[in-house]
């Protein structure tokens, strides 16, 4: 990735208020969602956490070249 967004390391807040999902993060991140939205938007994360988890573990893994 060769955008300039800060990448941050500390996970965001998140509560339930009179019947939404508030989250609050980094970069004065501050959202209100449905229960449902919300609980789309974190099977999204965690299938995305998986798959960037896997490309960081595998960056530095020296492949064998499986043309023989």
């Amino acid at each position: 990735m060769n955008d300039n967004r800060t990448i941050y390391d500390e996970p965001s807040r998140v509560s339930a208020v009179e019947g939404t999902v508030q989250l609050d993060g980094p970069d004065a991140v501050d959202v209100a969602l449905t229960p449902e939205a919300a609980e789309e938007t974190s099977e999204r994360l965690l299938s995305e956490a998986v798959k960037a988890a896997g490309q960081r573990r595998l960056r530095d893994y020296p492949h064998s070249n499986k043309d023989g």
